[in-house]
Formats: C-alpha cells, sequence, structure tokens
C-alpha cells in the first residue's frame, strides 16, 4: 500500500527515449588514461536536425573558430565591455577561472556604457594549459552550433595570446545551485522546482535527440543557469562528448566530471553513453527533492553522499517525506513528490539500460504541471489548511 512504484506512477522504459561552478566538488580525471594532445576534436557540424545518414566528423581548431553563429571578440573589447574586469564587475568565481558582467550594443555587438544595451556574461578562462584550452574549444564548437531555448546562448569567444574567454547571454537568476544552498535568496517553491527540472530535462533531451547525439558529461546544480522567469538553460559544455553512432553503444573516454554526480559505471570503465547523464539528472532531481547536495563532507556515514542515503526511502511514499526539503515546509502535492521520486529511482539505476531515455523523463515531468498531478492538488490542499 505504501508503495510509490504503483502503475499510476511508473515510467514505460520502453517509450521513454551562472557559468560560475563554485561548490566544492571539484572535478576528477582519471589517472590512468592520457587525453589527445592534439587540437583537433571528433564533434559534430550542425544545428538543429542534420541529414539522418550523416556522421560527426572531425572539425579541425581553425574550423570551430571561423564558425559564423558567434563573435571573435577581441580582448580590448572584452576588456572595454567589462570595465577592465574590475572587482564589482565580477559575478562569481570557479575552478576554471571568473566571470564578470558586461555590457555590449545588442546589433552591433560592440562594448557600450554599463546599463546600456545587453548584458553580458565574460568567462574568463585561467590558464591550464592544453585541458583549459581543449575545454575552451569544445564549448565554442558546440554552443556555436546548438540553439535551443534550454541551452545558454555563447554569443563569443576571444583567444588573445594566453587568454580564453566566451561570452554568453546573462542568466540573473544565477545558478540552480545558489537557489538551492546558498544563503539569501527565497526558497524555491515546489512547482519553480519542477518548472526547473523540465527546462534541464528538455536542454538533455535536445542533445540526445539530435541526428549526431551530445553527451553532455556534466550535469549538475552549478551548471543549470536560471532565467528572469526561472526558465532553466544549461552551460558549461566543456567536457561535452559527440555520443556513439553507427553500431557503437558507448564512448571509451577519459574519465571526467563531477564526484557525486556522474554515473558509476562511468567512473568504473571510462565507457560513456547518453544514460551516463540520465543518471546525472536523477541526482539533481534528488537534490530538488530533498534539498541536500549530492555531496556533503559536513554529514556523517551514509549521508554524505545524497544517493546512498535517500535511496531506501525514494519507493516509499509513507517514507518519502523524511527525504523531502524542510523549506518546501510540506507545501507539495504528494503523488506529484512519489511520482517525481519514483522517476529519479529509476534515473539512478545500477543498470544503465534500465534508465528511462531524456524524452521519457521529460514527458513524466510535464504531467507534473498538469492539475491533476500538481499545482491544483497544491493549491485545494493550501485552501483546506487556511
Amino acid at each position: 500500500m505504501g508503495n510509490c512504484l504503483d502503475s499510476s506512477a511508473r515510467v514505460d522504459t520502453t517509450q521513454i527515449s551562472h557559468i560560475t561552478s563554485a561548490s566544492g566538488v571539484s572535478k576528477f580525471a582519471s589517472k590512468t588514461t592520457n587525453s589527445s594532445a592534439v587540437s583537433s576534436l571528433t564533434v559534430p557540424s550542425y544545428s538543429g536536425k542534420s541529414n539522418p545518414e550523416s556522421l560527426p566528423t572531425p572539425r579541425s581548431e581553425g574550423e570551430i573558430l571561423s564558425s559564423s553563429n558567434v563573435k571573435a571578440f577581441s580582448l580590448n573589447e572584452l576588456k572595454n565591455a567589462t570595465r577592465n574586469f574590475r572587482p564589482d564587475s565580477l559575478l562569481g568565481e570557479g575552478g576554471f577561472g571568473y566571470v564578470f558582467k558586461g555590457w555590449i550594443d545588442e546589433h552591433t555587438l560592440t562594448a557600450i556604457k554599463p546599463g546600456y544595451g545587453m548584458v553580458i556574461a565574460v568567462k574568463k578562462l585561467k590558464p591550464e594549459g592544453f585541458q583549459g584550452h581543449k575545454e575552451w574549444l569544445t564549448e565554442v564548437n558546440y554552443l556555436g552550433q546548438l540553439h535551443h531555448p534550454n541551452l545558454v546562448k555563447l554569443i563569443g569567444y576571444c583567444s588573445d595570446g594566453d587568454n580564453r574567454l566566451l561570452v554568453y547571454e546573462f542568466m540573473p537568476k544565477g545558478s540552480l545551485e545558489n537557489h538551492l544552498w546558498r544563503k539569501g535568496p527565497q526558497p524555491l517553491s515546489w512547482a519553480t522546482r519542477i518548472k526547473v527540472a523540465i527546462g534541464a530535462a528538455r536542454g538533455l533531451s535536445f542533445l540526445h535527440d539530435a541526428e549526431a547525439p551530445v553527451i553532455y558529461r556534466d550535469f549538475k546544480a552549478s551548471n543549470i543557469l536560471l532565467d528572469a522567469d526561472f526558465n532553466a538553460k544549461l552551460s558549461d559544455f566543456g567536457l561535452a562528448k559527440a555520443g556513439p553512432t553507427g553500431d557503437r553503444t558507448h564512448v571509451s573516454t577519459q574519465v571526467m566530471g563531477t564526484h557525486g554526480y556522474a554515473a558509476p559505471e562511468y567512473v568504473a570503465t571510462g565507457r560513456l553513453t547518453e544514460k551516463s547523464d540520465v543518471y546525472s539528472f536523477g541526482v539533481v532531481l534528488l537534490e530538488l527533492l530533498s534539498g541536500r547536495r549530492a555531496v556533503d563532507k559536513t554529514k556523517v556515514g551514509i549521508e554524505q553522499t545524497l544517493v546512498d542515503w535517500a535511496r531506501p526511502y525514494l519507493g516509499d511514499k509513507r517514507k518519502l517525506f523524511r527525504i523531502m526539503d524542510t523549506k518546501l515546509q510540506g507545501q507539495y502535492p504528494q503523488k506529484g513528490a512519489c511520482t517525481a521520486a519514483t522517476l529519479a529511482l529509476q534515473c539512478l539505476s545500477a543498470e544503465p539500460k534500465l534508465r528511462p531515455r531524456m524524452s521519457g523523463v521529460l514527458a513524466t515531468l510535464e504531467q507534473l504541471q498538469t492539475p491533476k498531478n500538481g499545482v491544483q492538488e497544491l493549491t485545494n490542499r493550501s485552501s483546506d489548511s487556511s
């Protein structure tokens, strides 16, 4: 009777197909695999849908940077746009470097007086040798070609000597990480959490369902940026990878990602699939439900790892309340929470083949926005208690 895994909450797995990352959880890399030291990446060249017969083709650095979809900024232009990278223009910082706020003319894309024109976010990478340059180039390649409402828009880039910069649209609400764990922001409501999850799922589904699939590889709360209306957009494509094509079932690659979010089979073997992203999505969905971090060293024992701690409660609606974020103050629909928890559990399956596809994850989440499953039930409960 208390099982969340009833027929109404199941996901049919046969049909399921700001720029700052300042968290204390760092990226990790395998010590046994060496990355290739060439500046030509095997990545797809397309925007939206491509020829069904087309396959990803290698593109040189020159071909990537000559793309007409983004602007090549000079370092001086970005200095002018950010007031010479002044401290009061700093939006945040992370392991990659710093992010500054700037202003450009929306038509000419030239620097403009602060407070006028279009607001931008300029990511200035730390000089970290080949790996930093490789991630910068990967990001220019993918975001320079892929366009979707749930992917952050790349406006341009700068390559000047040892300087590597990226210019994005400004996301006024910052990252999901900020709203879940930083002091100050108002706690996210249930409806807003589901809206964010849906937006992020749309972004991942778009990448996976492209004719030349893309595996995001670094899906986490700090890489989900929010606009003024809390629409979610995926950012930081530095670790993105072309998905398997033809008869291949996976891509073998150096293990890169973030501890607590990366799928266990990928960490163990280096075999990357779209289901690796699905696992990471399950972790973030669990963070949205619980308000806890994927990894929290301030806690003791099993509670340090969110997935291990929460898993026993996800399939039982009588115990689910034990992991729900107390900042929600009980203001969430019980049926909707149970459905979301069941979905998270499926995404976190130890067997990748049993995880749903992102298109199915998205379909299930969208059902939670309907009056029958979400907002209306919550409204009725609020009215009853008043």
